[in-house]
């Protein structure tokens, strides 16, 4: 588990694993279900400029108390006692370099119940380098799929709105990249004053060139 002593500038922090990858040209370029532990994925997290980060509780680990596929899922739990700060893990994707690509990102979140408040946006984002802050992530209700070719790709969404697993999935129409690795990261965003946790399962990066 990590919990917010493991980062005190917002960088993330690498986590001990096997990633769970797959390949071709008839499968995604990259699934993750959590099966097999943490993996390759790392931690971060970030907070306004009022609050010092080291004050901001957080932990991201996986757990099997929810699953929406499988017996594990990504779980994250952060404070909402400053109403502000999100928490996030980030995994890379390999992709060949020198080609734009139409990239789909599925994945599901797991809310206690529904709620009339917001109490957490969902986060989702996938670009040649991985978030640093919150203003990384796409801005509210944002959905880069009918944007046409952007910089990255993501979304940021509420939570709470179902009862246990929902859905959230956003298209990436890139730019001709160079790089060749690609950087999902998933997490969650505080909006009401109430501690939350939430899970995250069945990832899904599928990569079409264009």
């Amino acid at each position: 588990m990590l919990r917010r002593d493991a980062i005190r500038s917002g960088a993330a922090v690498a986590l001990a694993g096997v990633a769970g990858c797959v390949g071709g040209d008839d499968g995604p370029a990259f699934t993750e279900g959590f099966e097999d532990g943490i993996g390759d994925w790392e931690a971060g997290a970030a907070i306004g400029p009022e609050v010092d980060l080291a004050e901001f509780e957080w932990e991201l680990d996986v757990s099997d108390a929810e699953a929406a596929a499988g017996e594990r899922s990504l779980r994250i739990w952060n404070e909402g006692d400053y109403d502000d700060g999100v928490t996030w893990g980030v995994h890379p994707v390999a992709i060949e370099p020198g080609r734009a690509y139409r990239i789909e990102v599925t994945g599901r979140f797991w809310s206690e119940s529904e709620s009339f408040n917001t109490i957490r946006h969902a986060l989702m984002r996938l670009a040649p380098e991985p978030p640093a802050t919150e203003e990384d992530f796409p801005q509210p209700g944002l959905n880069t799929s009918n944007l046409g070719e952007t910089p990255y790709g993501g979304l940021r969404d509420a939570l709470w709105l179902a009862d246990g697993w929902r859905e959230y999935a956003f298209e990436w129409t890139t730019p001709e990249l160079s790089t060749d690795t690609l950087h999902l990261a998933v997490g969650t965003a505080v909006i009401w004053e109430a501690d939350a946790t939430h899970y995250v399962d069945d990832l899904s990066v599928s990569v079409e060139p264009r």
